[in-house]
């Protein structure tokens, strides 16, 4: 019994770490630039679409023998051109994500070093990566930190400074601005194949859909209490990097050990992804280790070079891609799965087929208006 609570609770402390990442720090720069209002729209429909593709996602790992990654289940119930696009989906996503962190890393870095350092953002973002690129050849992993703790001492301190004049109920014009962001701080596909792994018994597989439950009540709890924080403080200020618009608020001893914190994690969780990118060329793409370190590293450091440096670009973009993609990858293997799965699962969703296809047009015209 006392087992099955710990691997419950490790089980939910894996997708929790999973979706929150650097994408939290993106959320209130959008919404204080959209408004309160659309803010809160997207937390309530792209939370719903993505905890039931979530749950999807651990119901077709449930229905399928040995395990599986979501490459070779798109290949297993989709065949190859499943595989082909969630191999593409793959390589922008996660080379997207090391981009994202290599550019908020840099700022956080700034902050932590601009009272010794005079020096652009990019000089410090180059050294975050060449020093973390290190660890990615050398195969080795941090133990940070979880964001949960940073954001929670902001939250403290910043709690007496909110003034509600700060908040904007709509504006138009930046109505669309939040979607790629928000949904790119949704989404943890990675972990549910991990939390399969973790709750191996039938009696701890029940726990399964309560795992995914409970880490979306959870997490977009935070991150509805973390945005209502700092653009209750910052107001218009609110930066992109959320450290910069507190600044004036907090003082510049809250924000150093804080910038700090947060480039801590962020090195961690650059870490993760990068080797799990890196394993996945070394083993399901037959690249040498030395080869796959090289573009790991190398790709988004070309794509930094050449001028890609907008983090909210940046990961809004990568959240589009990903969750139209992958997002429909997922709906359509959920839907062969429930006809062809090899065993019984612990949990089974009565999902008409109307709304697998709403749920999927959902996300094409998500996506549309982010291009557009």
């Amino acid at each position: 019994m006392l087992g099955s609570k710990k691997n419950f609770l490790f089980a939910l402390s894996i997708l929790i770490g999973t979706i929150v990442g650097a994408g939290i720090f993106g959320i209130p720069y959008v919404v204080s630039k959209s408004g309160i209002i659309p803010g809160f729209f997207y937390f309530l429909i792209l939370g719903a679409v993505f905890l039931l593709i979530h749950l999807f996602y651990g119901e077709i790992i449930l229905r399928t023998k040995g395990r599986h990654h979501l490459p070779s289940l798109a290949n297993l119930y989709l065949g190859k051109k499943g595989k082909i696009l969630i191999t593409f989906s793959t390589l922008i996503g996660l080379t997207g994500t090391l981009l994202a962190y290599i550019i908020i890393g840099g700022d956080f870095l700034k902050i932590v070093f601009s009272p010794y350092i005079n020096a652009p953002a990019l000089y410090f973002s180059l050294s975050f990566l060449l020093i973390l690129s290190f660890f990615v050849f050398r195969g080795m992993k941090l133990i940070a930190p979880t964001e949960i703790v940073t954001n929670l001492v902001i939250f403290l301190f910043a709690l007496p400074n909110i003034n509600v004049q700060n908040f904007s109920l709509i504006n138009l014009s930046d109505s669309f601005l939040p979607y790629g962001v928000i949904l790119f701080s949704l989404i943890g596909f990675t972990a549910i194949p991990e939390i399969g792994g973790i709750l191996k018994t039938t009696e701890e597989r029940k726990n399964f859909r309560k795992v995914i439950l409970f880490s979306f009540l959870i997490i977009i709890s935070l991150y509805i209490f973390f945005t209502l924080t700092v653009v209750g403080v910052s107001g218009e200020m609110t930066s992109p990097d959320v450290f910069q618009g507190l600044l004036p608020f907090l003082g510049p001893g809250i924000i150093f050990w804080g910038a700090l914190a947060a480039v801590v994690t962020l090195a961690d969780s650059f870490l993760a992804i990068a080797l799990y990118l890196r394993d996945t060329l070394v083993y399901d793409y037959k690249f040498s280790k030395l080869t796959a370190g090289l573009f790991t590293c190398g790709l988004p450091l070309i794509l930094f070079l050449i001028g890609f440096r907008s983090f909210i670009g940046t990961i809004g973009f990568v959240g589009t891609i990903i969750g139209l993609i992958e997002g429909i990858i997922i709906i359509l293997i959920f839907k062969k799965a429930k006809e062809l799965g090899d065993r019984q699962p612990e949990y089974s969703l009565k999902i008409p087929a109307f709304l697998l296809y709403f749920l999927i047009t959902l996300l094409l015209l998500g996506a549309v208006s982010q291009f557009v």
